[in-house]
């Protein structure tokens, strides 16, 4: 039987039940400890490799009581292995963020190409296996798996280890437990949580829900051998780029098994996460432990945050090729007159004027950015007017953004029609 529900779905049930509760009480599990630059960092997803086996028959379950079940959730213990892709509709990521580094992709200037924040850009795109497993809040570790080589970040407890086994170099730092272990406590970078696992993702999508969502229980399925039902959140409002989100939860343990994000512009999903298979056991402990090989490259945080600054002192300045429109480029922008939401939900758009009213650069001058990286940008723009004047669309499946002559960027998860109403309505 596929158990469909209305009841329980209104918009104050739902955030109610989601806002809260998974926010709070679920938010670290199963967060690997890692970071992806750029403005796919919160949107990699897994390959459709796991397509539904079966129909099982479970006893119905309103969309309320299945939100409460994965909020409920205890599981703190797995292993698995996850496929990855990811279709947001620009070019591949991988080779942009080589453009850094003068010379080829070896990682940045004085750092390491173990360290997650430059080697996990690459998840942003195309399709990856991981093998993921989890013993509690201190203890994870994923590993990115390549025809011929091994990617792993290992946390436990307040180390942190990175492993590029293609380059054997190593990355080491330690978080700082008396700020929750997002930072080093001189300041220096270390991984950031991310969604490695369905379960992260789900619950990012579930603090979106709201008055402004639908949320409904819409069928079963087989997910990784094991039956579960499947949550399916729609925005209510149209402007979106957001179709829908699906998640399949377990029927028994109510963990999140498999994510798909489908986009209102149709085709494949943007971003589809799930187990190829996965085991609640406890695994071994020999997985979060580690010590770099023998003629292994090991970089500590500390020594990359100094030579960085050393650098700076020097008067050397690595290259800027940050994207327009990118999370980057938009915290500087913000640092101007501030940022104003329009709208709300799915719908909302940021409004955000450039420091000093000065006009965005959206057609660089020849040299300021390497052809790939020019080829790149203009590979996914689009020239627009409207009563605010002109400007430019810099669009993906997912998050698009407007940057206007007179020095204004409205982005969100919207269409580029949504954006030129809100520029047009605020001119």
């Amino acid at each position: 039987m596929a158990p469909n529900d209305s009841a329980g779905t209104t918009g104050n049930a739902t955030d109610e039940a989601t806002g809260t509760t998974v926010g709070r009480r679920k938010a670290a599990r199963y967060i690997v400890p890692v970071a992806v630059a750029g403005v796919a960092a919160a949107t990699i997803g897994l390959v459709p490799a796991l397509a539904d086996t079966g129909d099982p028959d479970l006893p119905e379950i309103t969309a309320q009581q299945l939100i409460e079940k994965i909020a409920a959730s205890d599981t703190e213990q797995l292993s698995g292995t996850v496929k990855i892709s990811t279709d947001l509709g620009i070019p591949s990521l991988g080779g942009i963020a080589g453009l850094a580094v003068p010379g080829g992709g070896d990682g940045p200037q004085g750092g390491s190409s173990a360290d997650p924040q430059q080697k996990l850009t690459e998840l942003a795109s195309g399709t990856h296996t991981l093998r993921v497993a989890a013993d509690g809040p201190d203890k994870q570790r994923v590993s990115i798996l390549d025809s011929a080589a091994e990617y792993s970040v290992i946390r436990n407890g307040d180390q942190v280890w990175a492993y590029d086994s293609k380059s054997n170099e190593a990355y080491h730092a330690t978080e700082d437990k008396a700020s929750g272990g997002a930072e080093k406590h001189d300041g220096a970078r270390t991984p950031q949580g991310v969604p490695a696992t369905p379960r992260a993702f789900a619950e990012e999508a579930l603090k979106m829900a709201g008055p402004t969502t639908s949320v409904t229980v819409d069928g079963t399925a087989q997910v990784a051998g094991r039956d579960a039902y499947k949550l399916v959140i729609k925005p209510r409002q149209g402007g979106s780029t957001i179709g829908a989100i699906t998640v399949a939860v377990d029927a028994k343990n109510g963990v999140p098994l498999k994510f798909t994000l489908s986009p209102s512009s149709g085709g494949k999903a943007a971003v589809d996460a799930g187990f190829t298979s996965v085991d609640f056991a406890a695994p071994a402990a020999s997985s979060f432990t580690f010590t770099p090989p023998k003629g292994a490259k090991v970089t500590e945080a500390d020594e990359a945050k100094t030579e960085g600054q050393a650098e700076k002192k020097a008067g050397e300045r690595a290259p800027d090729f940050t994207v327009p429109g990118g999370p980057a480029g938009l915290d500087e922008l913000a640092g101007g007159k501030g940022v104003k939401v329009i709208g709300e939900g799915w719908s909302a758009i940021a409004e955000i004027e450039a420091p000093g009213g000065k006009a965005v650069p959206t057609s660089p001058k020849s040299g300021d950015v390497p052809p790939a990286a020019q080829e790149f940008l203009d590979s996914f723009g689009d020239k627009v007017t409207g009563k605010f004047g002109s400007g430019t669309v810099f669009r993906t499946r997912l998050v698009n953004a407007l940057m206007t002559d007179d020095g204004k960027v409205y982005v969100g998860l919207v269409t580029k029609d949504a954006l030129v109403r809100a520029a047009d309505n605020a001119a």
